[in-house]
C-alpha cells in the first residue's frame, strides 16, 4: 500500500478509487449521530486539506476517532473517492486509522482552532508552523531559497561555504556579536583573567555581517561564486523590516563591473518571483485572500516593468524638487530614508530603482572610488514595500587606493593584510552584491512583519527557542 502526500494527491491525479495511505494531523473533526465522522487533515505538503470518512465499523471508532482534537496526529489508510460535497476535490473513505500522537490537554492546546492574531502565535514559534499562514509562508521560502540556487548554478556560480566566525568587520560598523567561552558576569575575577589569557582563538572573533570578503578570494580563483547562510548584525533597530539574525545570499563575479552585476541582480530577482508563481499558485491564493489581495497582480507587474538605472546625485535632485513632501532635511551626501525610498518607487518612477554612485562616506571601505574622488561605484536595489533589497558594488582592487579608505576610516590594516593580497597577487576586477532572503520574501508574500518570514526570529531583546 502507497503512502503519498496530500500534494500528490492533486498533482498526480492518477489515485482515485486506489487504496492509499496518508500520514497527516487533525484540523478539524466533526461526527454525527448515526456513527459518521469527517475528518479535516493536513499534512504541510500544501495548502490543501483531505477530507476522509471514517464509520463507526472501524475497530477503534468509539474508543479513539471520535475523541481526536486538533493537531493529533494519525495514519489513515482508504479508497480515494471524488467528494459529493463543494468544500473539497476527493475524500478518502477510511478502512484503518490509527492514531499516532494525541493533544494531552485540548483545552490548553495553543494553536487551537479559534482565531489567533499573529503576534499570539509568533510566541509559539515552535508550533505556528501548523498554521495555515506559516506553512503557506514555509513553503514559498523554500521554493524561493531553491530557485536562488538553481538559478546561479545554471549560470555557472559555485557554492561556497563562508565562516560565521570572523575576526574581522567586513562593514566597518563595529556593530556586531562577540563570540566568547567567557562568563563576563563572574564574580571570580581572577578565574576570568586567565581565562582571557587562554582565549579559545588566540583573538577577538565575532559572528558574520557578511561572508563577502571571505568569498572575494574564491572569486578571485574560481571567477563565479557564491555564499548563502545566515549574519548578524547587532544594531539596536526593532522595526518591523530588521532581524538580528537573517539568511543572505552573496554573490561575487571576477572580470565584472557595477554595470553587468545589477542587471545579473535584476534577473535573479525577477527569476525567484517567476518560479514563486508557477509553483506556489495555491499559497499565492491563499495570501491573496488573507493578507494581500494584489498579491498576484502585483508579482506580475513586477516582472513586466524593468528597473530604472539613476544615479544618487541625481535621486537628490528629485527629493530636492519635492521637499515639501518630507519633514527631513535632504542634501548631497546624506543616506535614503525610507519614506524617500518609498515616494521613489511608489510615486515617482512607479518602478523598482537601482541606485547606482554613492558617496564614498556611506558605503564600505571595499567599494571601488570613482574617478570624482567622491562617489563609489556601488548600487542599491529598492523595490516596493521592502525599501532596500540589494546592496553591492565593484570591489576596489587597487592596492593603494584600498589602503587609503582603510585609513581613512582607521581600520587596522594588519586584519585585512591577508585580504590585500588578494590585490597584490594577480588582482583583477571583480563585483558583487548581497540579498537579503527574508526581504524578498516578505515583498512576496505581503506580510508586512519580517519576524513572520524567518521560523524563529532573532530581534532585539528576543531569542527564544
Amino acid at each position: 500500500m502507497k503512502k503519498i502526500s496530500i500534494l500528490d494527491i492533486y498533482k498526480q491525479n492518477n489515485h482515485l478509487n486506489k487504496l492509499i495511505t496518508i500520514n497527516g494531523w487533525i484540523r478539524n473533526n466533526r461526527f454525527s449521530k448515526i456513527g459518521i465522522s469527517f475528518l479535516t487533515v493536513y499534512d504541510g505538503s500544501s495548502t490543501s486539506t483531505m477530507q476522509v470518512i471514517a464509520k463507526k465499523i472501524l475497530c477503534n471508532y468509539f474508543t479513539e476517532i471520535v475523541k481526536l482534537t486538533i493537531g493529533c496526529s494519525v495514519l489513515i489508510s482508504g479508497y480515494l473517492k471524488l467528494s459529493k460535497g463543494n468544500l473539497q476535490t476527493y475524500e478518502i473513505h477510511a478502512i484503518h486509522i490509527k492514531v499516532l500522537g494525541w493533544i494531552d490537554n485540548p483545552d490548553i492546546y495553543p494553536m487551537s482552532a479559534k482565531q489567533h492574531s499573529i503576534e499570539y502565535i509568533r510566541s509559539y514559534c515552535h508550533l505556528r508552523p501548523r498554521t495555515n499562514l506559516i506553512g503557506v509562508i514555509s513553503r514559498i521560502r523554500n521554493v524561493v531559497f531553491q530557485s536562488l540556487n538553481q538559478f546561479l548554478n545554471k549560470f555557472g556560480y559555485l557554492w561556497v561555504s563562508t565562516p560565521i566566525i570572523t575576526s574581522i568587520d567586513t562593514e566597518g560598523s563595529g556593530s556586531m556579536f562577540r563570540v566568547s567561552i567567557l562568563d563576563n558576569n563572574n564574580a571570580n575575577n581572577q578565574i576570568n583573567c586567565i581565562r582571557k589569557k587562554n582565549e579559545f582563538f588566540k583573538k577577538k572573533v565575532f559572528l558574520t555581517v557578511s561572508g563577502q570578503l571571505t568569498l572575494e578570494s574564491y572569486a578571485c580563483a574560481l571567477s563565479k561564486v557564491y555564499s548563502f547562510g545566515p549574519t548578524f548584525r547587532a544594531e539596536n533597530s526593532n522595526t518591523k523590516k530588521h532581524l538580528t539574525e537573517f539568511w543572505m545570499l552573496e554573490v561575487e563575479k571576477s572580470f565584472s563591473d557595477i554595470n553587468d552585476i545589477s542587471v545579473f541582480a535584476e534577473q535573479l530577482l525577477k527569476n525567484s518571483i517567476v518560479d514563486v508563481l508557477n509553483n506556489c499558485m495555491s499559497e499565492l491564493l491563499f495570501l491573496q485572500k488573507k493578507v494581500d489581495n494584489t498579491i498576484i497582480h502585483r508579482l506580475n507587474k513586477f516582472l513586466r516593468i524593468n528597473f530604472i538605472h539613476v544615479e544618487y546625485t541625481d535621486i537628490i535632485d528629485i527629493l530636492l524638487k519635492n521637499k515639501n513632501i518630507f519633514d527631513e532635511d535632504i542634501f548631497w551626501g546624506k543616506d535614503l530614508s525610507s519614506k524617500q525610498e518609498k515616494y521613489l518607487v511608489d510615486n515617482h518612477f512607479k518602478s523598482s530603482v537601482i541606485i547606482r554612485n554613492y558617496p564614498k562616506k556611506l558605503k564600505a571601505f571595499y567599494m571601488r572610488l570613482n574617478d570624482d574622488n567622491n562617489t563609489v561605484a556601488a548600487f542599491d536595489i529598492i523595490i516596493p514595500r521592502v525599501g532596500e533589497i540589494i546592496g553591492g558594488s565593484e570591489r576596489e582592487d587597487r592596492i593603494d587606493y584600498l589602503d587609503h579608505r582603510m585609513q581613512e576610516i582607521g581600520l587596522n590594516n594588519k586584519n585585512y593584510d591577508w585580504y590585500k593580497d588578494l590585490r597584490r597577487y594577480g588582482t583583477v576586477p571583480h563585483a558583487g552584491f548581497g540579498l537579503g532572503l527574508e526581504r524578498l520574501i516578505l515583498f512576496i508574500t505581503g506580510i508586512n512583519n519580517i519576524r513572520e518570514v524567518i521560523p524563529f526570529p532573532r530581534t532585539v531583546g528576543h531569542a527564544d527557542f
